[in-house]
């Protein structure tokens, strides 16, 4: 098994120097512009290891969140740039890792966010880390937050803002992701998951699905078709290895017609940032064409948008949500994370 683990991460170094000779290809300004963001997010660190939104929220989500923007500029918790910081992040989830499997805290009304994003961030951390008790310590807390993460699914498959028992079995579309996607990157480092669980997601998304090929809010709210969830919802299939049945295909096509020439943020109606995070993800799986098209229109957006002290600064959620958001963005296709390789 520890000789298996070695050739995984091997291939998956391979892989990624492949990806960011590409990457080093791109135009400078937009690297730096990375760099510049993330040395500022680890200005705005907290001592004991996290970050926070506006109003002191979501510090789970942040820090996972921003861990992962650290990972994707080719730092890890023993090496690199940001291997501080994001050793210090690793921490602190760990702490917030509770009894019965949730990284977080019940006091933050959108937990099951932080519990997802967390699964994605320590999952990415897991396959580079060299320290083996450090290492059981991280498969301990993602086996429980995979069976958390089971237990907090609603019956039709979804979730919600928080688990099914305390949220009265109410589920939407974003959480669905961000728990898939967590999900999805726990079993490719080697963790068990159920495969039901994550049948039951999808399918949740399909029956989520307008006509127009869109994804609505949730089931219980059919108010029409939401760019930014259905870009999330293809993100979600392709992470799965769903790329050409007939669902990923109306979904992208619905994003091709509501998100592609739809530049403007206020048009988002304030999840311009989160669309894309998903988005970048899809257009970089579709193949380099698709890709540089892609990068070269939005990368130009982010970099006019950046703050002198490398912060980004538009939303409602701050500065260090936009940050993380973009920065991972922009440096995507160094491909040093396995759930965004090609």
């Amino acid at each position: 098994m520890r000789r298996l683990l070695i050739v995984m991460i091997a291939v998956g170094s391979l892989l990624g120097g492949v990806e960011s000779v590409r990457a080093d290809k791109r135009d400078p300004k937009l690297k730096m512009a990375a760099r510049k963001g993330l040395d500022w997010l680890v200005s705005e660190q907290h001592r004991s290891g996290y970050w926070e939104a506006n109003q002191s929220q979501y510090r789970v989500a942040m820090t996972a969140l921003v861990g992962n923007a650290m990972l994707c500029e080719g730092s890890t918790a023993t090496r690199g740039r940001y291997s501080k910081p994001i050793s210090a992040a690793v921490d602190y989830l760990i702490d917030q890792s509770q009894p019965n499997g949730l990284i977080g805290f019940k006091s933050d009304f959108h937990y099951t966010y932080g519990h997802g994003f967390s699964m994605l961030f320590l999952s990415q951390v897991l396959g580079e880390e060299e320290n083996s008790q450090r290492r059981e310590k991280l498969k301990e807390v993602l086996v429980k937050a995979v069976q958390f993460c089971g237990e907090a699914q609603t019956p039709d498959g979804g979730w919600g803002y928080v688990s099914a028992k305390d949220g009265n079995n109410f589920d939407e579309g974003s959480t669905c992701v961000t728990q898939v996607q967590g999900l999805r990157a726990c079993r490719n480092a080697g963790i068990p998951v159920p495969k039901e669980v994550i049948d039951k997601a999808i399918d949740y998304i399909r029956k989520c699905m307008s006509t127009d090929g869109g994804v609505q809010y949730s089931l219980r709210n059919a108010s029409g078709s939401r760019p930014p969830i259905t870009a999330a919802a293809v993100a979600c299939l392709f992470n799965s290895g769903e790329y050409e049945n007939d669902t990923a295909k109306r979904l992208l096509k619905y994003c091709e017609r509501n998100i592609e020439g739809n530049a403007s943020q206020s048009q988002m109606g304030g999840h311009w940032h989160y669309t894309h995070y998903y988005y970048s993800q899809v257009q970089y799986r579709l193949g380099e064409e698709k890709w540089t098209k892609y990068f070269n229109n939005i990368g130009k957006q982010i970099v006019v948008q950046q703050s002198a002290n490398g912060s980004w600064k538009e939303g409602h959620v701050g500065p260090v949500y936009v940050t993380a958001i973009n920065t991972t963005i922009l440096l995507l296709d160094n491909g040093y994370l396995p759930i965004y390789q090609r």
